[in-house]
């Protein structure tokens, strides 16, 4: 017989001929794209996803779950991996099954089987399992469902269908327009478009790159200055033969072969150092030791500045205002400890002086601090000029008690020279 129908009434259908019939509607979840209908999740709680509740088509066939499913992932491997999780349609066992493809380690994830008359899959998530994890986050699933029945047909405004899933699609003969359900309303798949209803347009449209023939150019100049450009060297004609320098400069950086240091010629100077000069060594006088303080003039003591000027060291009380005692303890100068010490070597100095002999400036400070310099916020140097007014106080006790012994020992002999 060369034409089969069914099903009727008093009938024997096969499981083939109903395959054959069902599978004309696509194999996957029977529900709307946002509904749970066999949803992958994972909540962190130890290699395990679950599925949830659904129905679904696969290869013509039917399966239906009513409750959350449980399913183990494999341990983890060293290196990361993808498994899939798939609803698994196996005629000899008559039944379909959920099931988790393990996915090679470093490598894509398993291939689905999907065979005419055997084993068929379909995929519903992906799973990525991380290296040595020992849980499943929700964070590692991908959703992979797909879904059977969008409902494509044709109907009257009037005859919808009753209870659309998103994403059903359907002619409206009663607007002659193609129309989908969004979930929540029938929407025009593609609605007529005006101008006016255009959002995001621009308000002016520069024109493309484009060109106009001569002839087309109106307002045009019947003469053309040439405007500012250049002619190589070849094509000046006329030009001399050499060129002197006209007065210029040129800058320190742009001089070349220049020496690197430049020892002084012989020179001579009136004088050394004249009053308010300023120099950036300030490290004592530059003439011979051996200098002789003879000659005509004052010689004055100098002091050097912080900016490194030099001024005679003045004490006439015409210079001086708001004098008063200044006390000081002669236990603060006695604790005074005089040291020799050697200078640190520098760069410029690696051969530093040795033997010095002086003060420590810090240990100064402990004392007598108006004794010391400071530079730049840090202790730096002492002024050994003053030393002697630190040493008067000590001066002046020790006298008062030599006074005082000398006295009492002239009255012990007075005494005892009475007695006799």
């Amino acid at each position: 017989m060369a034409i089969t129908s069914y099903p009727f009434d008093n009938q024997a259908v096969t499981e083939s001929q109903w395959s054959l019939l069902f599978r004309e509607l696509s194999s996957g979840v029977a529900a709307s794209s946002d509904s749970t209908a066999f949803k992958v999740t994972a909540d962190s709680t130890g290699m395990k996803i679950k599925v949830q509740p659904g129905f679904a088509l696969v290869r013509g066939h039917a399966v239906q779950s009513t409750a959350v499913e449980t399913l183990p992932i494999a341990a983890a491997d060293s290196a990361a991996r993808t498994d899939a999780v798939v609803l698994r349609l196996d005629p000899a066992t008559n039944g379909i099954s959920l099931a988790v493809l393990k996915g090679t380690p470093g490598s894509s994830s398993p291939a689905l089987t999907q065979t005419d008359t055997g084993v068929y899959e379909i995929r519903l998530a992906w799973v990525a399992v991380g290296a040595s994890v020992t849980t499943i986050t929700a964070e590692d699933i991908t959703e992979a469902r797909q879904f059977a029945r969008t409902f494509t047909g044709s109907w009257w405004t009037s005859t919808r269908p009753t209870s659309p899933r998103l994403g059903d699609l359907g002619f409206n003969r009663t607007s002659t327009t193609w129309e989908f359900w969004d979930g929540a309303a029938w929407r025009d798949l593609a609605p007529a478009v005006s101008w006016s209803s255009v959002s995001g347009k621009p308000s002016t449209f520069p024109p493309t790159s484009h060109e106009h023939s001569w002839s087309e150019v109106t307002g045009k100049p019947g003469t053309f200055p040439p405007s500012s450009h250049g002619h190589t060297w070849d094509d000046v004609s006329g030009k001399p033969a050499t060129y002197p320098p006209a007065s210029h400069s040129h800058s320190w950086s742009s001089i070349t072969s220049k020496p690197s240091t430049f020892p002084p010629s012989s020179h001579s100077h009136s004088q050394y150092l004249t009053s308010g000069s300023t120099i950036s060594w300030a490290n004592g006088s530059k003439r011979p030791h051996t200098n002789s303080a003879s000659g005509s003039g004052t010689w004055y003591a100098v002091w050097v500045e912080g900016d490194g000027q030099f001024c005679r060291n003045t004490s006439s009380i015409r210079f001086k205002q708001n004098v008063r005692d200044h006390e000081i303890d002669p236990a603060d100068v006695l604790a005074l400890r005089p040291v020799i010490y050697d200078r640190k070597p520098t760069k410029e100095k690696p051969n530093a002086r040795k033997n010095e002999v002086g003060l420590i400036a810090e240990e100064v400070e402990q004392h007598l601090p108006w004794l010391v310099n400071y530079h730049e916020g840090q202790v730096d140097g002492l002024r050994y000029d003053l030393l002697g007014v630190a040493l008067l106080p000590v001066v002046q006790d020790q006298a008062a008690r030599i006074n005082a012994l000398e006295s009492r020992l002239a009255a012990i002999e007075a005494r005892f020279g009475e007695a006799a």
